[in-house]
């Protein structure tokens, strides 16, 4: 092999006869690489489990509401089907539901609980969101017009303390004038399904009754509050959402996609994702500037082993790639060990964090903090990539200096108390 190559592993290598200094400078190197690899193994889990997080928030949002509304500022859509029907001409719309949304208050027992009210036909609904998927308990197919069967998030039913089968009663805001009082609109429900979309937003306050059992206790007669659109493609909605604006005959509506409904979740992810990334890659640049100090170490203890070299021919260049090399080395190992450590641990979190929690004694995800039930991770190799390239050239320009000192080591002063 080249002799640079030889002799820049030489360096790096920790000989169990180190004494003194070499073993310090051994130290060092090991230090150096440790940091690197802790680095880049929590840039490569934080950014899996940012990425893991902004899809499944994505997917969970997106299998509740939807990806297009069309609705009427003033919060009653008389010609409905016209607007779903010239809403499916759109290539890019596949399914188009009508739907009831409106404010209440649940009433079982002793508790009471305000909710969201979303009236929606089982059949249409089915197609633009995931309900069916997400049942726990009953049926979604269950609410009937005329029934009055409702069907609750678990955790609006945990809070409750209702179950399948029994009764509560939906009280709506607006009132009934009376010359005596203003009296609320009441109507008893029967809980016929309970569902977990795993978003405790919607797990803790949405309630889904049939269209019809919504306008009626509403009185809207034949108005809905507005039309929900699936497309084909969901990060198109922002152009099919300006599309649908110009081709729809009904004046006056609003055509919101969801990037615009839920634009706050997810602009907060990716600004987190960028500051994480960013603090994290300063940890990594911290570590790669201690192979300065290794190196500077090395150089001085090398002294007359370069000298030698340089009498023996060595030129100033080769001497440089010997202690950029030893530099690569200690960067590679600690890149390598990182991308090992963080892939793995991105890949077993849901054993990790029950296994910490069970450790400390903490609840480290709590889902009325996060929003979701449970820790995801995702590992983009674009990512991945991305993290060992920018590591390894932080690494490299931290071995530049030292070498290019050791490249102007005069040997006959090295050598003249030798």
């Amino acid at each position: 092999m080249p002799y640079e190559l030889l002799v820049g592993l030489r360096y790096t290598r920790s000989r169990k006869r180190a004494q003194g200094r070499n073993r310090f400078i051994s130290f060092i190197s090991l230090v150096s690489m440790f940091g690197i690899a802790l680095g880049v193994a929590a840039l490569i889990v934080v950014l899996s489990v940012m990425n893991g997080f902004q899809e499944e928030l994505r997917t969970r949002i997106l299998g509740v509401a939807s990806h297009v509304q069309v609705q009427s500022p003033e919060g009653g859509l008389m010609a409905w089907q016209q607007v779903a029907d010239e809403s499916l001409r759109h290539p890019a719309v596949r399914a188009a539901a009508p739907y009831v949304q409106e404010q209440g208050m649940l009433s079982f027992d002793e508790g009471v609980r305000g909710t969201l009210v979303r009236g929606v036909i089982p059949s249409a609904e089915g197609k633009v969101a995931d309900f069916g998927r997400y049942m726990q308990a009953g049926s979604f197919d269950a609410l009937q017009a005329g029934r009055f069967g409702i069907v609750l998030g678990r955790d609006l039913a945990a809070a409750l303390r209702v179950r399948l089968g029994e009764k509560v009663t939906l009280i709506a805001p607006q009132g009934l004038v009376t010359p005596a009082a203003v009296l609320p609109r009441v109507k008893q429900f029967e809980v016929v399904g309970i569902f977990e979309a795993g978003m405790y937003e919607y797990d803790s306050s949405l309630a889904l009754v049939h269209i019809a059992d919504a306008q009626a206790l509403y009185r809207l007669g034949d108005a809905v509050s507005g039309v929900r659109l699936k497309l084909d493609d969901l990060f198109a909605a922002p152009r099919v959402a300006r599309e649908l604006a110009m081709t729809i005959s009904e004046p006056g509506l609003v055509v919101a996609d969801w990037t615009r409904s839920h634009a706050n979740f997810f602009r907060a992810v990716a600004l987190e994702k960028t500051m994480m990334t960013l603090i994290l890659f300063l940890i990594v640049a911290v570590a790669a500037f201690n192979i300065v100090s290794t190196l500077v170490m090395a150089v001085q203890e090398k002294y007359a082993d370069i000298a030698i070299l340089r009498t023996l021919g060595a030129s100033p260049a080769s001497i440089m790639a010997i202690f950029v090399l030893q530099g690569s080395v200690i960067g590679l190992v600690g890149l390598a060990a990182g991308v090992a450590g963080g892939l793995a641990i991105a890949h077993n979190l849901d054993v990790v964090i029950p296994a910490l929690e069970t450790l400390t004694g903490a609840t480290l995800w709590n889902k009325e903090i996060y929003y979701i039930n449970e820790l995801p991770s995702q590992v983009l190799w674009s990512d991945v990539s991305t993290i060992v390239t920018v590591s390894f050239v932080l690494t490299l320009i931290a071995a530049l200096y030292p070498s290019w000192r050791a490249s102007k080591v005069n040997p006959a002063e090295a050598l003249r108390y030798e």
